[in-house]
């Protein structure tokens, strides 16, 4: 599903290059739960970007389904992102003035889907069903990633991005979250990319991938 090959991210620091990521090649299978972890600064974050189409490398190239990021326009880009991807992020991305059914509703309407009853269909999934006439303001912590996860898998991903999606949250409520994630990737397949510093978050995966000084340091299997 997602190939890197050699990526390598350089940005200008005192005008000279500062390599955040080295070299960097992996594939994730289709329906792979994946945690990319390490310390701050290991370049989790940018890899994230890079996988996603949200940057471009300096160097290497990421593929994914067999089609090459580094070859599409903006433009393209921005449609694989509509078609194929979801994200969740730390910051929950809500729009305030929209209630949390207009949320979800949102990339819906953007593909011309019957938004209204998959919205509420995903909010009840995520265990909001009676919530969706709120606006985030009128939510919780946990409730507004909920929405959040809702949205994300609104178009049926093939591909879920996560970067750091409990850092805002208790254990308990980061607990219920990922469970969530978890189940909805086993009914639809869907394959996951999650960032995080919780070793015990990524242990809930089955793959973790470890960065340090931004190369790969550990690729192993959690054995779940």
């Amino acid at each position: 599903m997602i190939r890197a090959e050699s990526l390598t991210k350089e940005y200008l620091s005192g005008g000279q290059p500062l390599a955040v990521l080295k070299d960097i090649t992996f594939e994730i299978a289709s329906g792979e739960l994946v945690a990319i972890v390490g310390p701050s600064g290991s370049g989790k974050t940018t890899l994230l970007g890079l996988l996603a189409g949200l940057d471009r490398p300096s160097r290497g190239r990421v593929v994914v389904d067999d089609q090459d990021l580094t070859d599409l326009s903006e433009d393209a880009l921005a449609r694989f992102r509509a078609d194929r991807v979801g994200f969740v992020f730390q910051s929950f991305h809500l729009i305030p003035t929209l209630t949390a059914r207009e949320n979800v509703q949102v990339p819906l309407e953007l593909r011309g889907e019957d938004a209204e009853s998959r919205a509420d269909e995903l909010l009840a999934r995520v265990g909001l069903g009676g919530r969706g006439h709120h606006y985030p303001a009128q939510l919780s912590g946990g409730e507004q990633q909920r929405v959040a996860l809702a949205r994300a898998f609104a178009n049926r991903p093939r591909i879920l991005f996560a970067d750091e999606p409990t850092g805002n949250l208790d254990h308990t409520t980061g607990g219920r979250v990922v469970d969530i994630m978890l189940e909805l990737n086993r009914e639809l397949g869907t394959t996951t990319v999650l960032v995080t510093h919780d070793l015990e978050l990524a242990g809930k995966m089955r793959r973790m991938i470890r960065l340090a000084d931004g190369a790969i340091v550990e690729d192993r299997s959690t054995g779940r």
